[in-house]
C-alpha cells in the first residue's frame, strides 16, 4: 500500500468540535506510540478520558486533518504558577503521529505552529518531555533549538519562546481563519455525503 501524502489534507487549529476526532487519533496509536507521546502505558479508558479534557482555556490544539480524520496533533497546554499562558506562564508541547502519517514533516509543522502560539501567548518556558529513545522527538527538538537534558530514560527539552510581533500575531490569526473555513466546507462535504 502506498505512503499517503501530505497534500491530501490540511493543518488546522482543532476546536471542541474536533474532541472526538482527537480521541479516535490517539486510539489509533500502538502502544509503542503511545509510550513515547504519554511517557508511560496508555489504556483506551485513559486516552479517552485524556482526550475528554482537552481544550480548555489554556488548550491550543492543532490537527492535520485528511477528509476530516485527525492524523497528527500537535499540543500546547500551560503548566505551572496557577497563570494562564497570556501572563507569564510556562507551557509544554506534546506531538502525536498516525502510523502511516510519519516522516512527512508533520511534526515540524505542528511544532512550528506550537512554538509561534507559546510565543504569541508569551509563555516563558516551552517544555518538551520523551523518552529517551524518541528519535524523531529528538531531532524535532534539536531543530527548534531546544535545550536538552537527558535522565537515563527520558530527555526534557526547553525553548524560551521570542516576544510575539505584531507579524506572528497576524499570522496565526491567518491560519486560524484559514483553518476553520477549511474545517466548515470539510464538514459541509461530509454531510451532503450522508
Amino acid at each position: 500500500m502506498p505512503q499517503p501524502s501530505i497534500r491530501d489534507g490540511v493543518m488546522r487549529r482543532l476546536t471542541v468540535a474536533d474532541r472526538t476526532g482527537l480521541r479516535d487519533h490517539l486510539l489509533r496509536l500502538d502502544e509503542q506510540s503511545r509510550r513515547s507521546r504519554f511517557g508511560m502505558e496508555a489504556s483506551d479508558d485513559f486516552l479517552a478520558a485524556y482526550a475528554q479534557r482537552c481544550f480548555g482555556i489554556d488548550d491550543v490544539i492543532y490537527g492535520f486533518v485528511v477528509e476530516g480524520v485527525v492524523r497528527a496533533a500537535g499540543e500546547l497546554r500551560g503548566i505551572g504558577h496557577n497563570l494562564p499562558l497570556g501572563l507569564g506562564a510556562n507551557a509544554e508541547a506534546a506531538f502525536s503521529v498516525d502510523g502511516a502519517w510519519r516522516r512527512q514533516g508533520l511534526g515540524a509543522q505542528l511544532m512550528g505552529r506550537i512554538v509561534r502560539a507559546a510565543r504569541n501567548r508569551r509563555a516563558r518556558t516551552l517544555y518538551m518531555a520523551c523518552l529517551a529513545n524518541n528519535e524523531p522527538m529528538l531531532r524535532l527538538a534539536r531543530k527548534f533549538s531546544a535545550d536538552l537534558r537527558f535522565e537515563p530514560q527520558t530527555a526534557d527539552g526547553k525553548i524560551a519562546p521570542l516576544a510575539p510581533t505584531t507579524a506572528t500575531i497576524l499570522d496565526e490569526a491567518a491560519d486560524d481563519v484559514a483553518g476553520f473555513a477549511t474545517a466548515m466546507m470539510d464538514l459541509r462535504r461530509r454531510s451532503f455525503a450522508m
